[in-house]
C-alpha cells in the first residue's frame, strides 16, 4: 500500500478512485491475480503495517462497502481464504477490528466452509483449511468448533499426500512449496497460541524440517528460489525468512545442502555442487496427475550458478491467465533443455492445463572422485512418428559442465537451448566463445558436436518483469548436440 487509496501489486500500480465507486475492487481491466492480490489485505501484516492503520481501518471499511456477500473476485474461495487469517492476524497483533468487519469475518468464514476447493486440491485447498483453522479458533462458540474441525480434517487428510516424503510439495514448484511452508508455520503457530488441536501439531511440526531442506536444495547460493514450474521472486517469502520463522518457533537452524550430491527422490530434482558451481537438475513428473496447474514443459532442465552467482537459468514467470506470453512462458523453449520439432515437451494450455505429459525415466547418478554424472530422459515427444526419446547427461566436474543431448529414433530438427542470466553478455567464436557476467569473464563455451547461435532473448524472474537476456541455442548434428562449459576462475 502506496498511499490511502494506491497500491502496488506484481509491479503494477492501481488505486481506488473515487470517481468510480468499487469498480477497481474488481475492475476488468485488471489481471485475475492483481485483483486476487488487492483482495487479500496482505498489507494488514506488511512491514511498519501499524503505522498506516487509519489507512487499513478506511480499506475496510470501503471493502465491507462495495463487496457484498456473495459477489466478485474477493467473494472466490482462495482470496477469501488470505483475507480471513490476514483479518485476524492483525487482530492479534493489536489491530481493532471494526464491529462490522468482525460480522462479515463470521459471513466471510461461513461462506467458505460451504465452498472449500475439492476441484483444485493443492495449495488452495491447504488455505482453505488454513482459514478455516485461524477463524475456529479466533471465534468462540459451537460453530467455531465446526470450522476448525473441518480445517483439522481437511489437513489431517492433506498432508501426508501433498508433503512427500523428501519434503517437497507434490506441486513441484519452490514457490507454492515456501507458501505452503508459510502456511504450516502460521498454523503451528496458531495452535501455540490457542492451544488447539495437539495431534494436528504434531502432524505440521513433522513437516517442517524436511519442507525446509528441500527449499534451501532448490535454491541458488545467493539465497532465492530456482525457476522450476511457476516460480517468481517477491511472492513467497524468501527461504531466509521462512528459516528466520521457523527458528522463532523453535526449530533448529536449517540444515545446509551437503557439498556434493542431494538427491530429491520422491521429487525429482537433483542439486549437484563441485568448485565454484552448484548445479540444479529437474528430472521429475510436471507435478500430480490431477492438479497440474502450475507446471511448465521443463522435464530435463536445469540451473545453473557459477561463484555464488546465477549463470543459466529459466525463463521464469511474469504472468498468469491464459494470454499467448503465459503459454510460451509455460512452453518447453523457456527452458534450459531440448526442443524437439517445435512441440513442448508437455502439452501445457491455456492458463493452468496440462495434456498429455512429460515422464522422466532411467535416472541415474554416478559420482566419481573427481565428478558427478547425472542421466535421465524422458518420453514427452512419444507422440511423434519414430516415438522418440529425449536422453542428457550432465557430467559436472570442478572446473566443467559437459552437457550432452542426443534423440533416439528416425533424424529430427532438435534444439537445447541454454538461457543465460540478464546480467551475462555471449560472444561467438565460431563454434565457441565465452561469456561475462557485469564485464568479468565468467566461461568459456564450445561446442563438441551441433551448431551453436545466439538469439536475444527475455527473463522473468518476477511478475510484471521482463529482462533482456541471451540464449545459446544448440541444434543437434545427426540427433546428437553435446556442449562444454569451462568455468574461469573467479577474479580474472
Amino acid at each position: 500500500m502506496t498511499g490511502p487509496n494506491a497500491f502496488l501489486f506484481l509491479n503494477e500500480a492501481g488505486m481506488l478512485d473515487a470517481n468510480k465507486p468499487g469498480a477497481v475492487w474488481d475492475d476488468p481491466a485488471r489481471s485475475k491475480l492483481w485483483r486476487y492480490n488487492l483482495h487479500y489485505f496482505d498489507e494488514l501484516n506488511a512491514e511498519r503495517a501499524a503505522d498506516r492503520r487509519e489507512w487499513h481501518t478506511a480499506l475496510i471499511s470501503d471493502w465491507l462497502e462495495h463487496n457484498p456477500p456473495g459477489h466478485g473476485t474477493g467473494w472466490e474461495p482462495f482470496p477469501t481464504s488470505l483475507r480471513i487469517v490476514n483479518w485476524i492476524k492483525a487482530a492479534q497483533d493489536g489491530f481493532t477490528l471494526p464491529a462490522d468487519a468482525l460480522h462479515s469475518l463470521a459471513i466471510q468464514t461461513r461462506w467458505l466452509a460451504r465452498r472449500v476447493e475439492h476441484h483444485l486440491s493443492g495449495n488452495h485447498l491447504l488455505a482453505n483449511a488454513k482459514a478455516l483453522c485461524f477463524a475456529g479458533a479466533f471465534f468462540e462458540g459451537a460453530e467455531a468448533d465446526v470450522w476448525f474441525k473441518q480445517g483439522s480434517r481437511l489437513l489431517r487428510r492433506e498432508l501426508p499426500q501433498q508433503v512427500l516424503p523428501d519434503g517437497g510439495h507434490y506441486e513441484l514448484s519452490p514457490m507454492y512449496h515456501a507458501l505452503v511452508l508459510e502456511d504450516l508455520l502460521a498454523l503451528i503457530n496458531l495452535s501455540r497460541r490457542f492451544g488447539t488441536d495437539q495431534a494436528l501439531q504434531g502432524l505440521l511440526e513433522a513437516r517442517i524440517n524436511p519442507m525446509r531442506t528441500w527449499l534451501v536444495a532448490l535454491s541458488h547460493p545467493d539465497g532465492e528460489i530456482a525457476f522450476f514450474n511457476d516460480a517468481a521472486l517477491s511472492i513467497a517469502p524468501p527461504p531466509a525468512a521462512l528459516n528466520a520463522y521457523a527458528e522463532r518457533l523453535g526449530f533448529a537452524s536449517a540444515t545446509t545442502p551437503s557439498f556434493g550430491l542431494t538427491h530429491l527422490k520422491q521429487s525429482g530434482y537433483v542439486r549437484v555442487t563441485h568448485g565454484p558451481a552448484v548445479l540444479l537438475i529437474d528430472a521429475a513428473e510436471v507435478g500430480p496427475a490431477h492438479q497440474p496447474g502450475h507446471a511448465h514443459a521443463d522435464t530435463l532442465s536445469f540451473e545453473l550458478s557459477l561463484h555464488g552467482k546465477r549463470v543459466l537459468v529459466n525463463g521464469g514467470t511474469s504472468e498468469y491467465g491464459t494470454g499467448p506470453e503465459r503459454l510460451r512462458q509455460r512452453g518447453t523453449a523457456a527452458h534450459n533443455t531440448l526442443i524437439i520439432d517445435g512441440f513442448d515437451s508437455s502439452e501445457v494450455w491455456s492458463g493452468f492445463r496440462v495434456g498429455r505429459r512429460a515422464h522422466p525415466h532411467d535416472l541415474h547418478i554416478v559420482q566419481g572422485g573427481n565428478d558427478t554424472s547425472v542421466t535421465a530422459s524422458h518420453d514427452g515427444y512419444r507422440f511423434l512418428t519414430g516415438n522418440p526419446m529425449h536422453h542428457r547427461r550432465w557430467r559436472l566436474e570442478a572446473e566443467t559442465l559437459t552437457i550432452h543431448d542426443e534423440v533416439s529414433g528416425p533424424p529430427r530438427k532438435a534444439e537445447a537451448r541454454y538461457h543465460f542470466a540478464p546480467d551475462i553478455n555471449l560472444f561467438a567464436q565460431a563454434n565457441c566463445g565465452f561469456a561475462e557476467q557485469n564485464g568479468r569473464l565468467v566461461l568459456r563455451w564450445e561446442v563438441v558436436e551441433g551448431l551453436a547461435r545466439i538469439e536475444p532473448d527475455t527473463h522473468h524472474p518476477g511478475f510484471g518483469v521482463s529482462l533482456a537476456a541471451q540464449c545459446l541455442i544448440l541444434a543437434c548434428d545427426n540427433n546428437r548436440a553435446t556442449l562444454r562449459l569451462i568455468f574461469v576462475e573467479e577474479g580474472t
